[in-house]
């Protein structure tokens, strides 16, 4: 058997999501793995890539991809196949993975796939470039409610940048944080810290499951869409900076942007 591991990104929607060059490498291999605690792959289930594919796809959970020893030993012996959801190299868990097998001497193969990193904005009508650094929002719990999310959105917003405000997943639990949690987790920090990083007059842009047959996209004041249905997960919120004016009409025209953000450019 050849040597070798083979990284898939599977885009975020559907078995069809991926090119049709990762389609065909993947039918060549003799082992499949698959990873979704970091982002999950959207109205699909491990099933459906297995009908696809016509081979068993085995889960592996965090602990397994972190400590790598059945994927390289098994890459080290036969073509193996590694998959994710969205683009498998941005995770550095992944990029870890593929350091080792390089170091192992085992070739490698990378297949990338969409990204929210780009369908996000994209889809609002944002300019990708005008982003500043992307920020996770944890699950608060008991006495955790960590300022360092806050204080990066509020660097981005300070320089007239964008932030992606990615989403806390526990797939493991089967939770998956909601832009409503998402919202509140930015109330209940700006009650807190008091730093002026949202009011009344923010505006917040909710993407649901994006890259999806059921895709929705919102943009608004807080409470405003606290009272709307946004949709359910997977859930991206964005905290707009400095608006061009043709993004402000992408908002109002895309997502339902209050119209006064167009005379407020």
């Amino acid at each position: 058997m050849t040597s070798e591991l083979i990284f898939v990104g599977l885009g975020l929607s559907g078995t069809d999501g991926m090119t049709v060059k990762a389609l065909a490498a993947l039918k060549e291999c003799d082992k499949i793995y698959a990873e979704f605690y970091t982002s999950t792959l959207i109205g699909t289930k491990v099933d459906d890539l297995e009908a696809l594919l016509g081979k068993r796809v085995h889960i592996l959970y965090r602990a397994q991809v972190e400590e790598c020893d059945d994927v390289i030993r098994d890459a080290m012996e036969m073509r193996v196949g590694f998959v994710t959801a969205g683009d498998t190299m941005l995770a550095t868990t992944h990029v870890d993975l593929r350091i080792q097998a390089e170091e192992a001497g085992i070739p490698v193969r990378v297949y990338h796939g969409i990204s929210i990193f780009s369908a996000c904005p994209t889809s609002l009508g944002l300019q990708p470039y005008k982003f500043g650094r992307t920020v996770t929002l944890p699950f608060l719990e008991e006495n955790y409610h960590p300022k360092s999310p806050y204080d990066h959105i509020k660097e981005n917003k300070d320089r007239g940048l964008h932030t992606m405000i990615l989403l806390d997943i526990r797939a493991d639990e089967l939770r998956y944080m909601t832009a409503h949690q998402a919202i509140e987790w930015l109330i209940q920090g700006e009650e807190k810290w008091g730093e002026g990083l949202i009011d009344d007059k923010t505006l917040l842009c909710v993407a649901s499951k994006v890259g999806s047959p059921e895709e929705r996209i919102f943009a608004g004041y807080p409470q405003d869409l606290l009272k709307m249905d946004v949709g359910e997960p997977l859930q991206t919120l964005v905290l707009p900076g400095n608006l061009h004016f043709m993004e402000a009409y992408a908002l109002v025209k895309f997502a339902g942007a209050p119209e006064e953000i167009i005379e407020d450019d």
